[in-house]
């Protein structure tokens, strides 16, 4: 049986010199998702206060090709967190990527094995561009679903614009551009997030309502991305722009 917390600590270490580690499974040979959640468990006890969750895998074609039916999730811990104009220090990751994300932020507690997308959207105070960094601390982006989730779904670093209020966006629709150095990356809408953003919440709640958990109001969570990654180093800027949301931008040093 895998020993979670040894597992925990090679990613904490592998964080902490910023290096690249091998995927747990290839010597972990049973990891499973479930045990790849406890693992995450593990490192969300030791990271101090959280700011919120993230989604990873919301794209149905992403979900046929690595052969699961549902997203995954991880948590956002305070201290990853990007204020507004500050930048990305490439020199504290490993190997940094850059995407978009629909961002909601919650107004009120959410939790329940019944929510669904509605309920999402009435208790939302506001929605945001949000830029997510990714920073597998697996070499080269090499890992099965049990790895990622155990290494907390990339999450790295993020960033959240100035949130806005959700009453008449319909979310599937928006137009989502993301730039680097002032050219055009990729495009995408809003319904790339299991066909609708706040869908994609309402399973994170339902997800977790099997642990006894859920939202809580003032807590912030990525609701997928919607373009796939783009690579980042030092001197580059990228720019997420979301119809009727706006624009965020991050400089990288």
């Amino acid at each position: 049986m895998a020993d979670v917390h040894e597992l925990a600590s090679r990613l904490t270490k592998a964080v902490t010199e910023r290096t690249a580690i091998d995927p747990l499974t290839d010597d972990v040979r049973d990891l499973d998702l479930e045990t790849g959640y406890a693992v995450q468990r593990v490192l969300r006890e030791q990271a101090g206060p959280r700011a919120g969750w993230k989604l990873g895998v919301t794209s149905r074609a992403k979900q046929a090709q690595v052969g699961v039916s549902d997203p995954v999730f991880g948590f956002l811990p305070g201290a990853a967190a990007l204020d507004l104009g500050a930048p990305l220090r490439t020199g504290e990751l490993i190997q940094p990527r850059a995407e978009p994300e629909i961002v909601f932020v919650l107004g009120r507690d959410l939790a329940g094995e019944h929510v669904t997308a509605a309920d999402v959207l009435s208790a939302t105070s506001g929605l945001a561009v949000g830029i997510e960094i990714l920073d597998s601390r697996f070499r080269d982006y090499r890992f099965t679903m049990a790895d990622v989730v155990a290494d907390n779904t990339s999450a790295a670093r993020f960033v959240v614009g100035t949130p806005v209020p959700a009453a008449g966006i319909d979310v599937r629709l928006v137009g989502v551009l993301l730039e680097k150095n002032g050219q055009l990356v990729a495009t995408a809408s809003g319904a790339a997030s299991l066909g609708h953003p706040a869908a994609a919440v309402a399973w994170l709640v339902r997800r977790l309502a099997a642990s006894g958990e859920g939202l809580a109001a003032g807590e912030v969570v990525l609701s997928g991305g919607l373009t796939a990654a783009t690579p980042v180093v030092a001197g580059d800027v990228v720019t997420v722009t979301i119809d009727r949301l706006g624009t965020v931008e991050l400089a990288c040093t």
